[in-house]
Parts: C-alpha cells; structure tokens; sequence
C-alpha cells in the first residue's frame, strides 16, 4: 500500500498542478479527505500550537511523530510529513528521521535547509538531502527540499541563492523543490524556469495572496497552505471565546456544522 500510495503520490507532480492542505491530527486529517484532495500534507506549525508550543522544533519530536502516525493511520490518501529541518544535527540525524517516517507509513516529506534562523551551508544542505535520499530511495518517498532563502540571511540575492540550492538539491535526489516566502508572480515564474524539478509554493504564507489557479497558471505544480488552516482555526476558537467572555452570546455558531454532522463525518 505505501508503494502504491507513493507512485500516486509522486504522479500528482507530473499534473497540471494540485494542492496539499495542511492538517494537524487525524479529525482534521479525515475533514480534508472527505472534501476531495488526493493527498493531505501535515504542518509542524498546526501540530506544535495543538500541544500548546510554538513552530520551529519546539516541540519533542517523538510527540510529533505520535502525531504523524495518527494522521497516516486516519486516511487511506497518501501523507507527506513536514520533518523540519530533520530532526538533528548531522546527515545520519536526518536519514534516521526519514527511515522513521516510511515506517509509520509517510510516502513524502519536506526537509529544510535551515535551522535557528539561519540557512546551512550549501555542502551541508546538499549532505543532509543525499542522507535522506539513502533512507527512502526513489520511487519510495517524495523528498520534498525546502529552501528557506526568502526567510533568512540571503537579502537581495534570494532569487540567485534559491536557484542555485534547488539546483544542487535535485541533483542530490530531490523530487520536488519547496521555496516559501516567495512573494510576486514574476519571481516565481523565473523559479519555474530555472529549477529543473516540480515546485511547490505556498499559499497564503505571505501579502498578497495568491490563488492557486494563478500559481499553477505561473508553472507551480504543487500547492500547500503550511499552518494557515490550524490558523483559521485557531483564530475562530479565539473570536469565540471573546465574544462568549464579553458578550455571553453564541454567534460564533452561526454557519457551524451541527452535532450530527460532525457525527456523520467520523462515522465508519
């Protein structure tokens, strides 16, 4: 099944283009699900804030593979897992954080090239991506690289400094190349050009928004959303709870699925 589930999984690359929502445990997981998407992403960031901690490794990573597991076992569409910056300081730290991941049932994953703010070297980043590589061959495992470029240190020369890591990347094995942060239509067209691999971009991250359907029209071929869903949602628990702490009515529930509805939804 995670063959299977992994060839889909990779062939949804060579489309028009899809998009990947980001769930953080196995209810929001099925939600996605039933409306439709061939695939469900996780989102550090969404499981980390659930365990009441911040993004960024906060959180032990034993309880973020709880997590992950829960999510593979919830589904029958194939997973990719957001694995951070791995999980470990040297490239065997990261080969046994993706082994980890196929056993639990994963057929993808994102892996950064930064950690505490600032990016690795490239000879680094390209040891840690080959590392990963050897614990999930081809064919096996999506390895989605990440570079975080546009978040840190790289200034003006983001575009020449992406271009030249997602290259490499590739070149170590990647399937796919993953640039957040990008901001402007024209830039991600230039990336489409220059990297010789699908890429994803995601959506929502940063002002404007830009829709999928316009990314993909740009040559995206993979969209995610990161932790703007856990953030909806988080921001609804919130407005709910003000309106219930100072005002004491329940408008929060206007539109809200009933009861019965939810029920429907996690039945067998």
């Amino acid at each position: 099944m995670p063959a299977e589930q992994a060839s889909d999984f990779l062939a949804l690359h060579a489309g028009a283009g899809f998009v990947i929502p980001n769930a953080w445990d196995a209810g929001t997981a099925r939600i996605l699900e039933q409306v439709g998407f061939p695939a469900i992403a996780t989102t550090s960031a969404g499981i980390a804030w659930s365990h009441g901690v911040p993004d960024g490794e906060a959180l032990d990573p034993a309880v973020m593979f709880e997590r992950i597991a829960e999510i593979v076992a919830a589904v029958r569409v194939p997973v990719s897992a957001d694995l951070e910056a791995g999980y470990g300081d040297t490239p065997e730290d990261v080969a046994r954080t993706v082994a980890l991941a196929t056993e639990i049932g994963v057929v993808g994953g994102n892996i950064e090239d930064a950690a505490e703010g600032a990016l690795f070297p490239i000879d680094e980043a390209v040891e840690r991506l080959t590392a990963a590589r050897a614990a999930a061959p081809a064919g096996t495992f999506v390895l989605n690289a990440r570079t975080d470029a546009y978040f840190v240190g790289a200034g003006d020369d983001a575009f020449a400094e992406t271009v030249e890591r997602t290259q490499r990347y590739v070149e170590a094995g990647a399937d796919c190349v993953f640039v957040p942060g990008v901001d402007d239509e024209d830039t991600i067209r230039r990336l489409v050009a220059e990297i010789p691999a699908p890429l994803n971009v995601v959506a929502g991250l940063v002002t404007p928004v830009i829709s999928a359907p316009t990314l993909f029209s740009l040559g995206v071929k993979r969209v995610s959303v990161g932790g703007s869903i856990a953030r909806a949602a988080l921001t609804a628990v919130e407005r709910a709870g003000q309106e219930l702490r100072f005002a004491g009515t329940l408008d929060f529930l206007d539109g809200a699925l009933g009861y019965a509805d939810v029920q429907r939804r996690f039945g067998a």
